[in-house]
C-alpha cells in the first residue's frame, strides 16, 4: 500500500492512542445486511449534487497533504464548512486490521492487524467488509478531532458517479491524504487489491462533523443516517 511507506510506526502508535469503537469483518456482516446500494427514492443525493456544494474550498488546514510517501509537494487542503469537513484526493486502499482472505501480509506487504478504532467488541476492524475512510492522524497540518470528527463519524464519499456512506474508520500518515478500505473502493467500483489497486485522482471525501453512529459496525444505520446528512448539506 502506498501510504504505508512513512507509517507504519505513526499507524501502529495512533491504534494504541486512538482506541474507540469501529467494527470488524464479522459483526458488519451480521449487522448491516447487504452491501450499500444507491438509493431510489425521489430524495436520492447524487455525486453531483454533492460535488456542487464542494466546489470552493475554504480551508481549514493550516497547509496541505501529499497523496503518497513519494509525492513531491503536498497539494490536498483540508476544507470546511458548517455541517461538514472534505478534501479531494487519490484512494489507496487500506487493508489493516482483521485476517481475512483479501487482507493479510501476503495481499498486502505493509498489513497491519489493528486500526486506529476498534469495534464495539474491541477489535480491530474489517477492512474487507466495513466500508471506512482513514484520515491523517492529528498534527499540525490539521487535527480531525478539532472538526467534530472521531471514529464512526459518518462519511460520503463520490467517485465519477457513485456516492456511498461510510464511517471513519483508521487514522494514517500525518502528511499524508487519500485512503480508505477495501470495502470502500470494492463499493465504488475501484480495484481494491492493496498493492496494485486504488485510483489515482477523482475521489471527494466529505465527512460529517459530530455524526457518529452507533453501533459504528451497523453498515444499514450508516447507510441511512449518510443518506439523511446528504440531503441536509444539499438542502433538502
Amino acid at each position: 500500500m502506498r501510504t504505508r511507506m512513512l507509517a507504519l510506526t505513526s499507524a501502529a502508535c495512533g491504534a494504541a492512542l486512538l482506541g474507540a469503537a469501529a467494527l470488524p469483518a464479522s459483526a458488519s456482516g451480521s449487522s448491516s445486511g447487504s452491501a450499500q446500494e444507491p438509493e431510489t427514492d425521489a430524495a436520492v443525493v447524487t455525486a453531483a449534487d454533492l460535488l456542487a456544494e464542494v466546489r470552493a474550498c475554504s480551508r481549514i488546514s493550516k497547509g496541505r497533504y501529499r497523496t503518497d510517501s513519494g509525492s513531491a509537494k503536498a497539494t490536498v487542503p483540508v476544507c470546511g464548512t458548517r455541517e461538514a469537513v472534505f478534501w479531494k484526493a487519490d484512494m489507496d486502499i487500506d487493508c489493516d486490521g482483521r485476517k481475512t482472505r483479501a487482507c493479510n501480509r501476503k495481499t498486502d506487504p505493509y498489513f497491519l492487524p489493528e486500526t486506529a478504532f476498534q469495534s464495539s467488541r474491541g477489535e480491530p476492524l474489517d477492512s474487507a467488509a466495513l466500508p471506512h475512510v482513514v484520515v491523517p492522524g492529528p498534527s499540525k497540518v490539521w487535527d480531525y478531532r478539532k472538526s467534530g470528527l472521531t471514529g464512526g463519524s459518518v462519511v460520503a464519499v463520490v467517485y465519477r458517479d457513485r456516492v456511498r456512506y461510510g464511517v471513519i474508520g483508521d487514522t494514517g500518515p500525518t502528511g499524508i491524504i487519500g485512503e480508505a478500505s477495501y470495502a470502500m473502493a470494492k463499493t465504488l467500483g475501484i480495484d481494491p487489491d492493496p498493492s496494485t489497486g486504488g485510483a489515482e485522482s477523482g475521489v471527494t471525501y466529505i465527512a460529517f462533523k459530530n455524526s457518529r453512529v452507533s453501533p459504528i459496525e451497523s453498515r444499514a444505520r450508516a447507510q441511512s443516517r449518510g443518506a439523511a446528512l446528504a440531503r441536509e448539506f444539499v438542502g433538502r
